[in-house]
């Protein structure tokens, strides 16, 4: 490789710019997506990375991003949470004319390219990820995983080290120990993002949960981890690809999460061979991700009863076009009319919230008070009309919200951590019809 390619820059959504580069060309075209930190005018010195570049180009023509808040992106806004993150890889791919796209995600950029190839599997024809995690602590309802008791250490340790050039190899093993390869690393781990900034970033990786996603991705996926990940437990990444509908394991032997020898990256041919391999003809599918927002008219019986037909039909007018103006405005679709409420769609679960706190500001000037429920999750698409799981879970969610208030599942939860929306536990509820309990949460 003779050097990096040109910079370029796309827009995102809520206005920032996220840096990339495209190199090479080809019958087909590979999105990177790093994990932790990166800098696009520097990470192609580091032997791992130029490795991964060059076998990666040898594909056809790839694309790789800095992640807001990192490298050569804009950092004015913080790192984001996972659902913003998954967005900026719209925009880049949108910016550079792709319109389907074969994904490999590393460490944290795992989750976030199984994300996207959930919640757009008309543009991936592929994904694979190394080194990576669907949700890396212990919980209730996954007993293997890293220790909480150690987030707070490890995060310490890496800040204390953090442009010293030390804190790279908490990431990459079996760097050498020269003095050029610490001025080098010190200046990489300065450059890629502030000291403040990598705290955030690994409190906000530690936290991801993206297990509710898994079963909607319908892409071939190719699930690679070295036996001996120091950072990420090898059972973690299997529970990953055993929850993956048409995923493939490949463990290596190794004690490494990545290593700087470029003969330990052993990942790389079996992602050119997949990508070579998986190349399925373009489908439309019948199932989506998707966000679920629902709405219902608090006390509509009584109200209809005290103003008479006429007028409460007038009330049930006003009401149904703004619920279609603003499910428009938040750029959602409004599936149907329930009578007293309305159910939409919306391919970002913060953009659902915000939509529902539009409709309980501007309805109360009626004297309408709402409740609204708010779910991420695999719906069926029925022409014109959606169904499935996502849906009833969405519906019983909403039933339990009170007069003014709008809940959530823990999955939009999950996905909007690091977005500034606030929401509080509201316990565990038992849904109709729906297994398992469910952690629901009101947003403040």
């Amino acid at each position: 490789m003779s050097g990096p390619p040109e910079v370029r820059y796309a827009r995102s959504r809520d206005g920032i710019d996220i840096a990339y580069q495209v190199r090479s060309d080809g019958p087909v075209d590979v999105l990177f997506v790093p994990g932790f930190v990166s800098h696009l005018d520097l990470m192609w010195d580091l032997p791992p990375f130029a490795a991964i570049s060059d076998a990666l180009a040898g594909c056809g023509r790839l694309v790789t991003l800095d992640k807001r808040g990192t490298g050569l992106s804009d950092r004015t806004l913080g790192f984001g949470s996972l659902e913003e993150r998954m967005h900026d890889i719209t925009a880049v791919l949108d910016d550079a004319g792709v319109e389907r796209v074969h994904l490999f995600g590393i460490s944290e950029g795992g989750p976030l390219a199984l994300l996207f190839a959930a919640s757009e599997p008309d543009r991936v024809a592929s994904v694979a990820v190394y080194g990576t995690f669907a949700r890396l602590l212990v919980a209730p309802d996954q007993p293997t995983g890293l220790d909480p008791d150690l987030v707070t250490p490890f995060l310490d340790a890496v800040v204390d080290a953090w442009g010293s050039g030390a804190a790279m190899r908490f990431f990459i093993q079996h760097m050498p120990r020269s003095d050029d390869m610490k001025r080098a690393a010190a200046r990489y781990e300065r450059s890629a993002c502030t000291r403040q900034m990598a705290a955030e970033i690994l409190r906000l990786n530690i936290e991801i949960d993206v297990r509710a996603v898994l079963s909607t991705v319908q892409s071939p996926a190719l699930v690679l981890h070295t036996s001996d990940d120091p950072l990420v437990p090898r059972d973690v990444a299997r529970l990953l690809a055993d929850q993956l509908p048409h995923a493939r394991w490949v463990e290596h032997p190794g004690d490494f999460h990545v290593s700087w020898d470029p003969d330990d990256l052993w990942f790389l041919d079996e992602v050119v061979s997949f990508i070579a391999g998986e190349r399925p003809a373009r489908r439309p599918g019948r199932r989506a991700l998707a966000t679920v927002l629902f709405t219902d008219i608090v006390g509509s019986t009584e109200q209809a009863a005290a103003m008479g037909d006429q007028a409460w039909r007038g009330v049930l007018d006003r009401h149904d076009h703004l619920c279609a103006t603003a499910v428009a405005r938040h750029g959602g679709e409004l599936v149907k009319s329930t009578g007293d409420g309305m159910l939409a769609t919306f391919t970002s679960p913060s953009a659902a919230v915000d939509c529902a706190r539009e409709l309980r500001r501007r309805l109360s000037d009626l004297g309408v008070r709402i409740r609204a429920g708010v779910h991420t999750g695999e719906v069926e698409l029925r022409d014109g009309d959606v169904g499935g799981i996502g849906v009833h879970i969405g519906a019983r969610i909403a039933a339990l919200a009170g007069a003014d208030e709008i809940w959530v599942s823990r999955t939009v939860r999950d996905l909007t951590t690091g977005s500034g929306l606030v929401l509080e536990p509201r316990g565990r509820h038992s849904l109709k019809g729906v297994p398992e309990e469910w952690d629901l949460h009101a947003v403040v």
